[in-house]
């Protein structure tokens, strides 16, 4: 995407919506919103942070194959699956794992898709390097790993060149239960998660305070709104980046 084609709405300032635990549909729901705003010229953008309770997500790359608990067992955990017109592959939601949903207006900020893609997941190489943890990336497929154990699952979804859905980072939910849904191929390792990679508990605010920031420096916001409830109710403070 060329730079000339951008307008001087450039976005400067990040809404960052730290929901804690948030219910999937309702979660789409707020995305869904957001990006009616972002598109009608606002020059903000919007990152929000949650968890969701258990359910199973199959983007576009993804098959019933990669689930391998039988449909009474899945009635009976009351894990509910959901098709998503997502990029990415089968993942499972869990408590102890922080999904990333930026709503960004890739237009104004000079990206393209391919390009959006590579700082999603060099942000959240960045925040496990913060924790001592070696991630790689893949060519041929969105995710970020520690050897061949996936730590972060990732798909996409952009519409009219407004971002939506993103990452899943596990910081330490019941790895236990990955066995049950693959998001990769049958000869990977099951997922891994921070707190097994560092063999010990850690603060999940912490984490997601890391990701906050390293989001912010890799596009590049100088300003961030930080919020404590969806659009429309009370509760958000504003940072300003250093300078330096």
């Amino acid at each position: 995407m060329k730079s000339g084609s951008v307008d001087n709405l450039t976005p400067d300032l990040l809404r960052a919506f730290l929901l804690g635990s948030l219910d999937f549909d309702a979660a789409f729901h707020l995305q869904s919103a957001l990006a009616d705003q972002i598109a009608g010229q606002s020059t903000s953008a919007a990152l929000v942070l949650c968890e969701h309770p258990p359910l199973i997500t199959v983007g576009r790359d993804g098959s019933l194959d990669q689930i391998q608990a039988e449909s009474e067992e899945l009635a009976a955990r009351r894990w509910p699956v959901r098709w998503v017109s997502r990029g990415g592959s089968t993942v499972l939601h869990l408590p102890g794992q922080l999904a990333v949903y930026p709503v960004l207006p890739l237009h104004r900020l000079n990206l393209d898709v391919g390009s959006y893609l590579a700082r999603l997941h060099a942000v959240l190489v960045a925040v496990l390097d913060d924790f001592g943890i070696r991630a790689e990336t893949r060519i041929d497929r969105p995710g970020v790993w520690v050897g061949n154990r996936l730590i972060a699952a990732v798909g996409i979804t952009v519409r009219d060149w407004i971002s939506g859905q993103g990452a899943w980072l596990n910081i330490d939910p019941d790895l236990t239960l990955y066995r049950l849904v693959r998001s990769g191929s049958a000869e990977e390792g099951p997922m891994t998660s921070l707190a097994r990679e560092r063999r010990g508990p850690l603060r999940p605010a912490l984490v997601r305070q890391r990701v906050l920031e390293h989001f912010a420096g890799q596009f590049g916001f100088g300003e961030t709104d930080l919020r404590f409830h969806p659009p429309g109710q009370l509760g958000h403070r504003r940072l300003t980046a250093p300078t330096t």
